[in-house]
């Protein structure tokens, strides 16, 4: 995969993490442990998948400014891998520059 293709890639999923922020600030105090539909992560600005997690599932995802929540099979193992498995959603890492701009773009940061 090509420098610019890499940028693309974590550019549009850092824009979709975005908006899952904006659903998790979105939800009232005791919210907790109910599932929540956030959008995923994916490199596809067109995807419409909805990922059910609670905000602390999704709160472990986000420790790291490289880790993304994806639906399986959105994942693309040229610049991101798979860490995790879970019920519904999976959750990749990107990798070289498409790692180091979704740190830089990861609004926690």
């Amino acid at each position: 995969m090509d420098e610019e293709t890499e940028r693309r890639v974590a550019r549009n999923e850092a824009l979709l993490r975005e908006v899952n922020e904006s659903i998790e600030r979105g939800r009232w105090p005791g919210d907790d442990n109910r599932p929540l539909k956030f959008r995923c992560e994916c490199s596809s600005l067109e995807c419409n998948v909805t990922i059910a997690m609670t905000r602390v599932e999704y709160e472990q995802v986000r420790r790291d400014g490289r880790r993304f929540a994806l639906h399986a099979g959105h994942e693309m193992p040229a610049c991101e891998t798979v860490v995790e498995t879970r019920e519904g959603y999976i959750v990749v890492e990107k990798q070289d520059q498409a790692g180091e701009i979704a740190e830089e773009l990861d609004p926690r940061g």
